[in-house]
């Protein structure tokens, strides 16, 4: 008996350690809401900029801010290998979305999670701490056809105004993080609005086995300023309100802002975040 116990156990460490890694491209992108009166830098301007930036890229998941059905409906008609899913922040599910894109022929959500950064949670459509309005993430557990595995993927958006607003869905979403499995890998994305290394919500968040992409990349490439306000670059300190993080068995191989830009004109009022990384399970 107790040699066969010794067999098992030879075969099942030889099971984990051929497990295959997840390569993954993901993306963090306040693509900026289509009714918003911006002119020139409307959506309907520099929505096929947005699909452009996005067919080059080919990131595998796309965790957007500020998203509206149409504007991610567009996308998906224009980049048929994507899909999406993320229901509205209002009470009625209306309204902005966490809108999660994926590569529907690599990845299967498995099970989508929708919560609200506010005292309740659970509760659609809530805010607390002055928040200028309601706030939320949207998870999602993938399985990934290649491997056969699974990830958890978390995008939110934290409120533009109240400093104790993110502050608190800082610690909503990192007790959800800590509600998961230790061993299932998390991968997070969002505009903080807060400045990554200078912020409580970013230190909040950044601890234990949860890192920093942008810090823990073997390379980094772009500006350290992801808001750009439809305006040229301009060098400053480090300004990095959108991340992406990442929790457990996850190599960071590459973060880059993504500049992209047509004739002085940008997809977005924020740059995108983009992050390869290799998960190994």
């Amino acid at each position: 008996m107790a040699r066969m116990c010794i067999v098992l156990t030879l075969l099942a460490s030889a099971c984990v350690a051929q497990a295959e890694p997840i390569t993954l491209n993901v993306m963090s992108f306040n693509i900026r809401f289509g009714t918003a009166n911006d002119g020139e830098n409307s959506w309907e301007n520099r929505r096929d900029l947005v699909v452009k930036m996005l067919q080059e890229r080919a990131p595998d998941i796309v965790g957007t801010q500020e998203c509206l059905d149409f504007q991610a409906d567009y996308i998906v008609a224009k980049l048929p290998e994507y899909r999406w899913f993320g229901v509205g922040r209002e009470a009625d599910a209306s309204g902005e979305r966490m809108a999660v894109l994926y590569k529907w022929q690599q990845f299967s959500p498995i099970e989508i999670t929708s919560f609200w950064l506010s005292e309740t949670p659970e509760v659609p459509g809530s805010r607390s701490w002055d928040s200028a309005c309601p706030r939320m993430v949207t998870a999602v557990r993938f399985y990934h056809h290649g491997t056969r595995q699974f990830f958890t993927f978390c995008n939110t958006h934290f409120d533009h105004r109240s400093e104790p607003a993110r502050q608190g869905a800082a610690q909503v979403l990192l007790n959800y993080v800590n509600s998961l499995d230790p061993a299932m890998p998390v991968v997070m994305t969002g505009d903080f609005n807060s400045y990554a290394g200078q912020s409580a919500a970013w230190s909040t968040l950044v601890q234990g086995d949860i890192r920093d992409a942008w810090l823990a990349a073997a390379k980094t490439a772009g500006p350290t300023t992801t808001y750009n306000g439809f305006e040229p670059l301009k060098e400053d300190a480090d300004r990095r309100i959108d991340w992406v993080l990442v929790r457990g068995p996850i190599a960071v191989e590459h973060c880059e802002t993504v500049v992209y830009e047509e004739g002085g004109h940008y997809a977005s009022d924020h740059f995108a975040i983009a992050a390869r990384l290799t998960i190994t399970l």
